[in-house]
């Protein structure tokens, strides 16, 4: 794998094995990079979740170049990474430079979720939600989870559900109260829960 750098204006070149120029299927959005941190090529980055775990165990990230900026797709092996307060700072290998790193302003990060370090009892990454049917104790089908929100207290599931021919989303408090059972496995949710209470 080669990861020299041009100059110290641009990126570095990409880190890929021979042969696999192409991203991975199934890329996930873990990160982006806020800035430069330090002199010595370190990048401050805002994960995009409050527990930045597969940032921190991954090797290999995936990075595309903001919008509005020339299209540039790489993968680059990460030397090291640590949370810092809020953030995480990490040094890929072969950035030395605060130049460097400041050209990596705005780039998205992705990973492979196999790199996701496996979840603990009772908890469960976002994206292994999403897609998974909703039923209630009943068996009537409630939707299919589209995405998540954060309220600060819980997590919110948003369904997307068809009534009558039309389109509209559910919303489902993610917490012990309403959820009984979660089956990854199976792409499955039971949730306590009755179309009434929309």
């Amino acid at each position: 794998m080669s990861k020299p750098a041009s100059t110290d204006s641009k990126p570095l070149s990409a880190d890929r094995p021979e042969g696999h120029t192409d991203w991975p299927e199934g890329l996930i959005q873990v990160g982006h990079v806020l800035d430069a941190w330090g002199t010595q090529g370190w990048l401050k980055i805002a994960p995009e979740s409050n527990e930045p775990a597969a940032l921190l165990k991954a090797s290999h990230w995936w990075m595309h170049s903001p919008q509005g900026r020339p299209l540039q797709r790489a993968q680059y092996a990460v030397r090291l990474a640590r949370r810092h307060t809020q953030s995480v700072v990490a040094l890929l290998d072969g950035t030395t430079t605060r130049t460097q790193a400041e050209s990596f302003r705005g780039w998205t990060i992705h990973a492979r979720r196999e790199d996701f370090p496996p979840a603990r009892k009772d908890e469960y990454y976002w994206v292994d939600l999403i897609g998974c049917t909703v039923l209630n104790r009943e068996g009537l089908q409630l939707g299919m989870v589209s995405g998540l929100l954060d309220s600060g207290a819980q997590a919110v599931l948003q369904l997307h559900t068809a009534t009558g021919g039309q389109q509209h989303e559910r919303l489902i408090p993610f917490v012990d109260a309403y959820i009984v059972e979660v089956d990854i496995a199976a792409r499955r949710i039971v949730a306590d829960w009755l179309p009434e209470y929309d």
